[in-house]
């Protein structure tokens, strides 16, 4: 490793949910931090909706996430640097680098999708979609975890008790049931397969072949779709990795080669 790898720059795309600090104290992100913050000068931020960020924002749209993205970019004095996308985040990343090329050195996207819910073509996809919604119009403010199971359950199916336990009290403090419902909406109309084509960086595509929340072909279409992308798969089922995982030791070893051959 050079002498200026740890503070290569990388900007973390936001995802479903985010809450700065809570997220330190998880089992399940605070090994992401650490290793990320050993791999680079990792920026991050709440998206709009959820966390520490406001909740009752007026606009909750994909063009609003990558003006924060923008925002956050210029506060934190970025220039260069590689964007991490993961779920929606992915398809932030990709219209952000379209957007704004002579910032972006490369993207690292993982388990992330183009096309949301009801742009896809598989009819089970749609159905998920309604039942999703229907668990977070009826129960996500509930102390009742039942309703935000449906999503710990898809996010993690390979997760232990502890950890699956963890994932939905996050969903819990992480937004309102009002603010849950317009990110969950706008996630499953993106659409962004036309930008995907005219990214014009090295990107790298990690993708766990069981993944629930977005199945490996979102992956494998966005890889197919971005020029000169490179495609992995990652072992298990688990949309969200965690340590200790064969998944996880692989897309930290994946990471860390290439933001070094790329991230100058």
């Amino acid at each position: 490793m050079g002498k200026y790898w740890p503070r290569m720059p990388v900007l973390k795309a936001p995802n479903w949910l985010n809450h700065l600090e809570y997220e330190w104290r998880s089992p399940i992100w605070h090994p992401w931090l650490v290793r990320l913050a050993g791999l680079c000068r990792l920026v991050r931020f709440d998206q709009r909706g959820n966390g520490l960020s406001d909740w009752g924002v007026e606009a909750v749209s994909a063009g609003a996430m990558t003006g924060d993205m923008s925002t956050v970019a210029a506060a934190a004095g970025l220039s260069r640097f590689a964007l991490l996308g993961i779920s929606q985040g992915c398809s932030f990343s990709v219209r952000y680098a379209v957007e704004n090329p002579e910032q972006v050195t490369c993207l690292v996207l993982l388990g992330g999708f183009l096309r949301g819910r009801l742009k896809r073509t598989q009819p089970d996809q749609k159905h998920l979609y309604k039942v999703g919604t229907m668990m977070i119009r009826d129960g996500w403010g509930s102390t009742n975890p039942v309703f935000r199971h449906f999503f710990t359950t898809t996010f993690m199916p390979d997760a232990q008790p502890e950890m699956a336990a963890n994932f939905d009290e996050l969903q819990r403090i992480a937004t309102s049931p009002e603010a849950a419902m317009r990110i969950w909406k706008m996630n499953s109309t993106v659409d962004v397969t036309e930008l995907a084509k005219q990214v014009n960086v090295p990107t790298l595509v990690l993708h766990c072949i069981g993944d629930r929340v977005a199945p490996i072909e979102e992956g494998r279409l966005m890889a197919t779709l971005i020029p000169n992308a490179t495609f992995v798969e990652l072992p298990g089922n688990n949309h969200v990795l965690m340590e200790d995982t064969a998944a996880f030791e692989k897309f930290f070893g994946e990471c860390s080669r290439f933001l070094t051959a790329y991230n100058h």
